[in-house]
């Protein structure tokens, strides 16, 4: 009889490691507190960033973060009543925007970048859902040449790695998006960047993928995971527990308890991201587009055209400003006119952050046969094939080389 592996969370990066799992003969289980991809694979902006290979704590933030907190519906906010709790993740996060820990960082995340493309054009493939990518690349853009100069390191950085990208101006920008306001007078593009139609969408499509290949769902909240014997034991809030053989956490922003209930303080926070999605048509958007000076991007998608993006850290339970939302949404009128605003969905979801950019990757404290998958970020959908690919390996007693830096313990 195959083992069997649970997975707590089906999101897509659960559902990603499921796709892995059963290819390497695992009997697969998803175990899933909400709906399936209900979480931040709901609404994220549905970017395969594979090119988007430096860390989010990097000096250049630290420059501009006290600037943007100044705003309270501007790109990173921090309601002050959250600030004792998340002190020490901003320590953190400071100490790994230092500039040693920072290369390191991009060396990390360029090699798990590399890993996931390859794994998720293969995951792709084998699922059917090659029908639901969209290449059109991104097109990041700036208001001044010295906002371009500023970006400038990054781009040396990325061109290191051999990542592909075009600065434009005049006639070539307005080739790739036509209608921008002429507040912007450059941009970069990256042709290699790719879409999804819709994440959600996306997702749901792999969970049918996944089940049509044996892979059995759960609903229900885990409250504990631990060994026992030669496995592991979960129990769940309604007090039944299942035993299987091994277990992946791939919970997302849910994830640090059961972490910490397995020995390991993993310094998980919660970005909370607000996107507004308007109907088909709202505007001729031919690319993603980055305003990376205002913290968001705007998407096309085959459920409308989403604005999104901005960093609010305020945890799990406070509840949702969506002035922020709002906030984008003018903004983006601005700078597309002729951006029919009206009739938008909102949004508001959590992204499972580490502060050194990273995810976590790898075994438990208490057990090799409990497997760490969460932490990816503004990156889990990126990252989602790779990180099922690592799991597969670790589970089968395989350790890749991009994986010994990804475990809890580079956090003491």
């Amino acid at each position: 009889m195959a083992r069997e592996v649970v997975i707590v969370g089906a999101g897509i990066v659960g559902l990603a490691t499921a796709h892995h799992l059963l290819a390497e003969g695992w009997r697969v289980r998803l175990i899933e507190r909400g709906g399936v991809a209900e979480g931040a694979s709901l609404g994220n902006a549905g970017a395969l960033a594979f090119t988007d290979v430096l860390p989010l704590a990097s000096p250049g933030i630290l420059r501009r973060a006290p600037r943007w907190m100044l705003d309270s519906l501007g790109p990173l906010a921090l309601p002050p009543a959250y600030l004792p709790r998340i002190a020490p993740w901003l320590l953190r996060f400071w100490r790994a925007s230092l500039p040693d820990r920072h290369r390191h960082a991009t060396q990390v995340q360029s090699g798990l970048m590399r890993l996931a493309a390859q794994a998720m054009a293969a995951m792709v493939e084998e699922a059917g859902l090659a029908g639901r990518l969209r290449r059109d690349g991104n097109l990041e853009l700036y208001e001044s040449e010295a906002e371009l100069a500023a970006a400038g390191p990054g781009w040396a950085a990325r061109e290191r790695e051999g990542i592909a990208f075009e600065h434009v101006r005049a006639a070539r920008l307005a080739e790739l998006q036509p209608g921008l306001s002429p507040r912007f007078v450059a941009g970069t593009f990256t042709p290699h960047w790719m879409t999804v139609d819709d994440p959600h969408r996306f997702a749901l499509a792999l969970h049918a993928a996944v089940t049509a290949k044996g892979a059995m769902l759960t609903t229900g909240e885990v409250r504990d995971i631990a060994p026992a014997g030669n496995g592991v034991r979960l129990t769940l809030a309604d007090g039944t527990s299942r035993d299987a053989e091994a277990c992946v956490l791939a919970a997302g922003a849910w994830s640090r308890e059961l972490a910490r209930r397995l020995g390991d303080r993993v310094p998980l926070d919660t970005e909370r991201g607000y996107n507004t999605t308007l109907p088909p048509g709202a505007f001729d958007l031919h690319r993603q587009l980055t305003f990376g000076g205002h913290g968001f991007v705007v998407t096309p998608l085959a459920t409308g055209i989403r604005v999104g993006g901005a960093v609010e850290f305020g945890g799990l339970h406070r509840p949702p400003n969506f002035a922020r939302a709002d906030a984008m949404l003018r903004k983006a009128a601005a700078f597309l006119p002729g951006l029919r605003t009206g009739g938008g969905r909102q949004w508001m979801g959590f992204r499972p952050s580490l502060p050194d950019s990273l995810p976590v990757i790898g075994p438990s404290r208490a057990s090799p046969r409990v497997i760490y998958a969460f932490g990816h970020g503004h990156l889990g959908l990126t990252q989602s094939a790779g990180t099922g690919r690592i799991v597969a390996d670790l589970l089968a007693g395989r350790r890749p080389e991009v994986a010994q830096a990804l475990g809890a313990g580079r956090f003491g």
